[in-house]
């Protein structure tokens, strides 16, 4: 057996039986990564442009959607034990595969440096009027760059470690985040009373009658497309960790589970401190009610939940391209990461949100190669001959990824009217499946 075959990432393997978890511990995986502060600013922008019915339906349309999506790809990963990088060998092709790899590493050591700036940013805010004016710490941005190598290096060390310490670090995390945000959320609700809801007897009853303010208001159709744009990039690399489980059942009740009640829960508490509070940031939240060590405990556990695993699977992606083990590539995206936190906060966001659309695509071609094409099986991984680019796989996702960014207004001097009003995600999916399944059919009759 090779050095790369022993690696306990199996960046080039299936997962053996001994590695497999069970269903508890899949399920605080997955929680711990749908716990994202990313998804709460969301939640807040919903709560502001939507009254309260509306914002419960968007709510639960988009995270069914997502729940189903991610559903499908824990299927194809729980059945086969393959990330999402060697399941795409099936689809796109051994170096067609280099397309959604890259996409995904890209994307998601992108995310992993926002999230150390959303961490350090506020909590260098919190900390900084308790230093004395006269310490190092509190010159120039002595504080803030302290924060964000402390932070990167913790959450570069669970990624290295592997699913064990990403299975640690979400039995933290999760229990705390959901306490802590649930205790928020109540005292916000029950007993706050913000110069914003002065004349109301609770939260609750300022949220039941609750409006968007005049040019605030978004549609239910935008309102859908944010909560499913909130976790979609994220989703795809579902199978990176559902491949684990030990069994076709664990691997999708415990992604469809976590999907649908994290994601919900992260857009919940943004919505609700958006609309009680004006603002969609839980840890904010908890400052304001006198709570700084519980709001940075939050917000940082909150981040590294996501990060841990976002560096994780960007790791994945790199070793599929250059089959370097993938624990000496997290090192050096985390580096990375960490190095351009702040650029990448100021600079990058807009762009990732355009590289969102790259994605859906990707998984789309996945699930309907595995479930249509192949009819929910594959030949074992070492008895394939893989084609060099399947140029059908390429296509569709190249067609699909040109209507999702056409819907999502992202092209100067495009825009269709019809396109715009409806899913950017969806879009991409639905045109990425069909024109892959059109390209599979010809080549049978050829």
């Amino acid at each position: 057996m090779t050095q790369q075959q022993q690696s306990k990432d199996y960046e080039q393997t299936v997962i053996p039986a001994g590695a497999r978890r069970g269903f508890w511990s899949m399920f605080v995986i997955m929680m711990g990564f749908t716990f994202f502060s990313a998804s709460m600013f969301t939640g807040g922008a919903m709560g502001i442009g939507l009254n309260l019915k509306n914002f419960i339906i968007a709510l639960v349309i988009g995270n069914l959607f997502l729940g189903a999506y991610t559903g499908l790809l824990a299927y194809a990963a729980s059945r086969t034990q393959l990330s999402i990088h060697l399941l795409s060998h099936y689809s796109f092709g051994t170096k067609g595969s280099y397309i959604p790899s890259s996409v995904l590493a890209i994307t998601q050591i992108g995310w992993f440096g926002v999230g150390i700036a959303m961490f350090a940013l506020p909590t260098t805010a919190a900390i900084a009027p308790l230093l004395s004016p006269d310490s190092w710490l509190a010159q120039g941005s002595n504080l803030l760059w302290v924060t964000v190598i402390l932070s990167g290096l913790l959450m570069t060390s669970s990624a290295y470690f592997g699913i064990k310490a990403l299975h640690l670090v979400s039995a933290i995390a999760v229990p705390a985040i959901a306490v802590l945000g649930f205790y928020s959320a109540i005292q916000a609700l029950f007993f706050d009373h913000p110069e914003a809801i002065a004349n109301f007897t609770n939260g609750w009853a300022y949220l039941k009658v609750h409006a968007p303010a005049a040019g605030e208001s978004i549609s239910m159709v935008t309102a859908i497309s944010m909560a499913i744009g909130s976790f979609i990039s994220g989703g795809t690399c579902t199978p990176d960790f559902a491949r684990y489980a030990k069994t076709t059942k664990i691997g999708v009740s415990t992604t469809v589970l976590a999907f649908f009640i994290g994601n919900s829960i992260m857009i919940a508490f943004g919505a609700i401190g958006a609309m009680v509070w004006h603002t969609s940031d839980i840890s904010e939240v908890l400052i304001r009610q006198g709570l700084l060590i519980a709001g940075v405990i939050v917000l940082g556990l909150n981040i590294w939940t996501t990060n841990d695993n976002a560096l994780y699977t960007s790791g994945l992606g790199l070793a599929n391209i250059t089959k370097l083990p993938k624990r000496y590539l997290v090192l050096f995206n985390g580096a990375l990461g960490t190095a351009a936190a702040i650029w990448l906060n100021n600079n990058f966001v807009g762009w990732l949100n355009i590289l969102n659309t790259f994605i859906p695509p990707v998984g789309a071609i996945i699930i309907t190669d595995y479930l249509i094409c192949s009819k929910g099986k594959y030949p074992a991984l070492e008895d394939m001959k893989f084609r060099i680019v399947n140029w059908a796989a390429v296509t569709a996702w190249a067609l699909g990824t040109i209507v999702a960014l056409i819907s999502a207004d992202k092209i100067p001097g495009i825009h269709v009217g019809w396109l715009s009003a409806s899913l950017p995600a969806v879009n991409g999916m639905v045109v990425a499946c069909l024109v892959y399944l059109l390209a599979k059919r010809l080549e049978t009759k050829e």
